[in-house]
This record gives structure tokens, C-alpha cells and sequence, in this order.
């Protein structure tokens, strides 16, 4: 970022005058920081590696490692600041948080936690899932709270009479930092069902009818964090908050903090699809698309989640679970090929040359399946990475590229088919986000042909969910009485309106052929369920 001296000066001022905003997004490979000033142009940021792990069976962090990679990711953008600006940041026009959605922190009286978080990417909750959607009419996917909370409930976990509150990872944070129970509205559309802007009365009075008898000590309803829509400002960072980011004690207490949201609603911020008709792709260890929809669907569907905005508008959600990892665990094979070869390697030059060379390959014949976890709309409880090709299929490596490229939209596609054929429900134009997208108009044209729907990049694309956040902070301060998508539209996207690739005919025919080959392989990935390492 080659920024001129001027300009420089000016958002030294602005830093030491609390017109910038940050936002913090807790992702599943990588805390990244994300400080935007009042013109909502990145001016620093930070980032702390990190990975989950699988633990007595379930995907977890420890909130010790939360601990320190918020710490470690505020400090090397404090520092950042620092050099670049020659300024100590002691305060902000305004703070958000966000993380991975979904997922399942039960806390005690004490704010003691029960059992180890369990993350999104847990499938252990199929037969709660199943009851509560029955129940409710509704559809209640694995990764929920209130899935978890009803999993952990038929197990007779003996936690359950212990729990004073329950939470996301965002959630928790937001209580980090201020002391309230409280959560965004997009995430809380990812805990328990909801009706208009607060969770549903009825579908809660059910859920105690169906624990009656059992050891939960209080009404559902009691349990949850308060629900806030954005713009809904009156939460403020204590002494207890900022030293909790900035334990070096610069940091003043008394910033207003925004309602914390999940990572699809900052993604959702952050390519401008808050509107109706408006949709949006995020892909990094999963993939997951977003359609702000302009009527109720028709019929409940396992596969589809119906989730909010984080102003409140119904937004239909495809989520799978499994996404660019093993890719990126095959460009890491590359390099090291490259390394025995004695050869000096950039990783960024690595992935440029081969996701190029995709869109030369031919993968027909070719199956990759990216199951590291579990995935609901495909079936599979427990993934293992798998790869075939029929045997008068000849390898080539611009052919096995794209193949894997194929595997990371795969399901989505089988999943968006819901959508498209069931609903008759369409987007006008997808815009995408995520690492993925780097190299330019590669996995944007394989996205396009597999939804067979226009595909947008914007120019902000790779800034992703932390910069997301730190637009919501700005509207929390700057919103002036407009709504979030009135806002987004007329301020901070006027000028951009991102790089279009439309689908192309023999394309889509192709993977759709790709598509019949991957689902007629899933029997085999089926069987690998029950091999233990």
C-alpha cells in the first residue's frame, strides 16, 4: 500500500481523532483486523494464524487461543499503525466484531465454559436437527445453537443443568468487550429461528415444551443473547474490554461497539447484498451462498437455511462445509515439489500459474472430493479427501487443476439446484469474495458456469469479512438515518460495481458433466466413513 505523504498526515489525524472504524473477523483459518477510515478505505490491518482442532470428536478452539489471537492480530495492527502513521491508536469512531457463525459456547453463572466450543463444522447433531425441524416447521441445520443445545440435552450431557447463557464466538467477544449479553441479528438468525427482528415466541414455547422434564434450568428464551439489528447502537467498550484487546493499556475504555454479526453477514456487507434479489458467494474453508430473497419460499428445505441480513431481511442460505482447504493442501505439495527441485518459490506465483492453467484443462473423467469434515447436503457424516478418474481418462495437470477448482463449487452447486429448480428463485448477479477469488476471473468463471448465473468481483473483493465488520462500525456512527443497504449503495459502493463474468454455454454443459460424475462417486466417498486412521 504506497500511500502519499499528505495523505498520510491526514489519516494520522484522523487515527488520533477517532475517525477511523475497526473490525475484527475470527475466521476459521486466520483472525484477520480491518481499520477503515470515514472514505471506508483500509488504511491498516492485522492477522493471527490459527486452525482448529478435532477434539474427543468434535471441531474446536480453545478460548485460550481466542484469547491470544485477538490479542496477537490487534497488536500487529497496532503496530502497523504505528510504523506506517507514527501514531499510538488510543481510540475509534467505532468497533465491531464478527466470526464464524453458528456453533455452540454454553457458559455457567460464573462465565465458566462447560464443554469446549463446538464449531460450524461439527455434524454430531443429526437427530436434534431432525426433531427440531419437525417440530418447528422449519428447517434447523447441524451447525446450530439450538441444535447443539438439544444434541447435548438427548445425550444427557451433564452440563445442561450447569448453563447460565449460551453463545456464538462473536457473541462471546462482544461480552469481552462490553459486558452484554448480546449478538447481531444475521447471527442470531444462526442460533435460534427468527420472527421479524427477535428469535420466534412460538417456536421458543415449543422448544420448552419438548425439554419439559429434563435438566435445563430455565426457559430457552432466558438463555440466549439479546438480539440487535445494525444501527441499533448502545454498547460501549469498558476497562475490562480494552484491555482485553490492548493489554499494553493504550487503548481507551468508552467506544461505541456495534452489534457483533457472523462471518455471512459480513460478507454479505462487504459486496453490497443486503437488498433484495441481491446474492453474494463467500468461499474460503467453506463455501457458502447468500440470496436476500423478496418473498417467503414455498416449501422448508434440509439444504437451505433461512437466515437475515444483519438489518433484518429474510436471506435464503446454501452453506457447505468444505471448500478451498484440500486445494490449497495440493498447492502446498506444488511448492514443496519446487523447493526439491532447488528452486525458490512464491506461493502467491504458484497458485497465479496453476488456477491459470485450469482454464486450459478438460476434467472430464476426473472426481476430486474436498471432504475434510462432514457435509449435510451431499450426505456425508464424516469426510475424507478422495480423488478418481476413469482409466481412459489421461492426466494431464492442467485437467487435475481444474478438477479440484470443480470440487470447491461442487456441492454448492447440487445445493443452489434447490433454489433454481425447486423455488424458482434466481439472482441477478452473484458477488463473490474470499481468497479464491485472487487470481483473476479463474475460480470466478468456474463459479459462473456452476451456478450458470453472472458472477461479480469487486476491486475490494480480498479486503473480505474483517473489512465487512468495519463497515458496519462506520454505519453505526455514519448511517444517518439511512438504511444499511440505502447506505451501502450511496456511499461506499457508488463507484464500485466489481468485474461481471457471465456464464458461458459449453461451460455450464461441462460441469454439469462434472456434477453427474462427482454425485455418482459419493458412494465411495460414503464408504469411507468408517476407516479410522
Amino acid at each position: 500500500m504506497v500511500i502519499k505523504k499528505e495523505v498520510m498526515g491526514l489519516i494520522k489525524e484522523k487515527i488520533k481523532s477517532g475517525k477511523t472504524f475497526l473490525g475484527i473477523e475470527l475466521g476459521s483459518t486466520r483472525i484477520k483486523a480491518s481499520l477503515i477510515d470515514d472514505s471506508f478505505s483500509p488504511v491498516a490491518s492485522g492477522s493471527f494464524e490459527w486452525e482448529n482442532r478435532l477434539e474427543n470428536g468434535y471441531w474446536t478452539y480453545s478460548l485460550d487461543d481466542v484469547d491470544k489471537g485477538i490479542k496477537a492480530c490487534y497488536k500487529a495492527l497496532s503496530e502497523e499503525v504505528s510504523e506506517r502513521y507514527g501514531v499510538k491508536i488510543e481510540t475509534f469512531g467505532a468497533i465491531g466484531v464478527s466470526a464464524m457463525m453458528h456453533g455452540y459456547l454454553a457458559f455457567d453463572k460464573e462465565d465458566n465454559l462447560l464443554t469446549p466450543f463446538r464449531t460450524w463444522r461439527n455434524t454430531t447433531t443429526e437427530e436434534a436437527a431432525k426433531i427440531l425441524s419437525d417440530a418447528f416447521d422449519f428447517n434447523i441445520p447441524q451447525r446450530w445453537s439450538i441444535a447443539h443445545l438439544y444434541q447435548a440435552i438427548l445425550n444427557k450431557e451433564e452440563h445442561i443443568d450447569k448453563i447460565s447463557y449460551i453463545t456464538t464466538l462473536s457473541g462471546y467477544i462482544q461480552y469481552m468487550l462490553t459486558g452484554k449479553h448480546e449478538i447481531g441479528i444475521g447471527d442470531a438468525s444462526g442460533m435460534f429461528p427468527l420472527c421479524g427482528t427477535d428469535y420466534d415466541k412460538k417456536m421458543l414455547d415449543k422448544f420448552d415444551d419438548l425439554v419439559k422434564g429434563e435438566k435445563l434450568p430455565c426457559k430457552v428464551r432466558e438463555i440466549l443473547p439479546e438480539v440487535k439489528v445494525a444501527g441499533e447502537n448502545d454498547s460501549y467498550l469498558t476497562e475490562s474490554g480494552a484491555l482485553f484487546l490492548d493489554p499494553t493499556g493504550t487503548l481507551k475504555p468508552g467506544i461505541l461497539v456495534c452489534p457483533p454479526e457472523g462471518d455471512a453477514g459480513t460478507g454479505m456487507v462487504a459486496t453490497n447484498s443486503v437488498l433484495p434479489k441481491t446474492g453474494n458467494i463467500s468461499a474460503g474453508t467453506s463455501v457458502f451462498s447468500m440470496l436476500v430473497l423478496e418473498n417467503p419460499l414455498k416449501e422448508r428445505h434440509t439444504d437451505v437455511d433461512i437466515v437475515s441480513t444483519p438489518s433484518g431481511e429474510s436471506v435464503a442460505m446454501v452453506h457447505c462445509n468444505n471448500c478451498s482447504n484440500e486445494l490449497d493442501s495440493w498447492v502446498n505439495i506444488f511448492c514443496e515439489f519446487s523447493e526439491l527441485m532447488g528452486l525458490e518459490t512464491d506461493k502467491s506465483m504458484v497458485y497465479e500459474k496453476l488456477y491459470n492453467l485450469a482454464l486450459s484443462g478438460n476434467s472430464d473423467g476426473i472426481a476430486v472430493f474436498n471432504y475434510l469434515s462432514g457435509e449435510h447436503i451431499t450426505d456425508i457424516k464424516k469426510g475424507k479427501p478422495m480423488y478418481f478418474r476413469l482409466p481412459e481418462k489421461k492426466m494431464h495437470l492442467a485437467d487435475f487443476i481444474k478438477a479440484q477448482l470443480n470440487s470447491a463449487f461442487a456441492t454448492l452447486s447440487i445445493g443452489m439446484d434447490i433454489l433454481f429448480r425447486e423455488e424458482n428463485v434466481r439472482a441477478e448477479l452473484f458477488t463473490a469474495h474470499g481468497g479464491i477469488f485472487k487470481t483473476k476471473g479463474v475460480a470466478q468463471k468456474i463459479l459462473a458456469d456452476a451456478l450458470d448465473t453472472p458472477v461479480s468481483v469487486m476491486e475490494t473483493s480480498g479486503e473480505g469479512g474483517a473489512w465487512g465488520m468495519a463497515l458496519l462500525a462506520a454505519y453505526a456512527v455514519l448511517g444517518r438515518d439511512k438504511t444499511l443497504g440505502e447506505w451501502l449503495e450511496s456511499e461506499v459502493f457508488k463507484n464500485d460495481k466489481g468485474t461481471i463474468i457471465n456464464p458461458d454455454k459449453e461451460a455450464v454443459r461441462d460441469f454439469n458433466n462434472y456434477k453427474k460424475l462427482f454425485l455418482s462417486g459419493l458412494k465411495a466417498e460414503s464408504a469411507l466413513e468408517e476407516i479410522k486412521g
